[in-house]
């Protein structure tokens, strides 16, 4: 793991989202290196997914900065998109065309060599298992499928910054680790993922540093070690998590009821 601030591919600036008088994320302020796999924790509501569209250029901060890869999001977004992958929870793919045209137009979008395309595209969908349903349309494929496509889609041009929103939601076990395999090699290879789960061991398996969203602030920001140190003597991510945001009742009432 690269841990210098000069190689920051990812910096929030007090960032802040408000939909009328809700405010969905409060001053938000965290980076993520190079070489770096960062897990973004919270309970359902606490403003991860609003703080990830941000990110990706989807939604536009009520107040402070996002830069990618020292692109300012707002200011400069096709450079900073250019060097961004991004997989939701949920894709939103044109269900009429196949994977294998789906890619050739994201391909196009970031005017890739034709040739680096179609071999970047087999490949791809090879790894994935879709190869043998790369002419199929989309709106045939299941969900997991989907999910896979849409990681094809965000790998193709080879991003310095990868973000995931609940990135193994739908895939079998086999999907999932070969995800995990490639989240590693990307880290390795000196790219920024930024990954957002609710399976606290996926988290605590994967990720050099973990920051913890709780009510639209951000609690929390550091390795395993120095979560460790915010607690109150708990050494797994899922009490430190329950601890920090206040779940730790949940955590009395399955003991309870074993």
């Amino acid at each position: 793991m690269i841990t210098s601030t000069d190689n920051m591919l990812i910096q929030t600036r007090d960032l802040t989202k408000r939909f009328g008088d809700k405010t969905a994320v409060d001053q938000v302020t965290f980076h993520v290196n190079a070489g770096e796999v960062f897990g973004f924790l919270g309970p359902n509501g606490a403003g991860k997914t609003t703080t990830i569209k941000m990110i990706v250029g989807l939604l536009q901060p009520t107040s402070g900065s996002v830069e990618v890869a020292g692109f300012d999001i707002q200011a400069e977004p096709i450079q900073a998109k250019s060097v961004c992958g991004y997989v939701p929870d949920t894709p939103n793919l044109y269900p009429k065309l196949s994977a294998l045209e789906l890619l050739r137009f994201v391909g196009d979008l970031y005017e890739i060599n034709h040739q680096q395309v179609e071999r970047r595209s087999l490949e791809l969908l090879k790894l994935f298992e879709l190869d043998g349903v790369a002419d199929d349309p989309i709106d045939t494929y299941s969900h997991g499928m989907q999910q896979k496509t849409a990681f094809a889609a965000a790998l193709l041009h080879d991003p310095q910054v990868l973000v995931l929103d609940e990135p193994t939601s739908g895939l079998d076990p086999r999907s999932a680790r070969i995800i995990k395999d490639i989240l590693k090699q990307l880290a390795q290879r000196g790219s920024a993922v930024f990954l957002s789960t609710h399976i606290l061991e996926i988290a605590e398996r994967m990720c050099d540093r973990i920051g913890i969203i709780n009510k639209s602030q951000l609690i929390a920001v550091g390795t395993m070690q120095e979560l460790r140190s915010l607690g109150k003597g708990e050494t797994s991510l899922e009490d430190i998590f329950l601890s920090l945001t206040g779940g730790a009742e949940y955590a009395e009432i399955a003991e309870v009821l074993k």
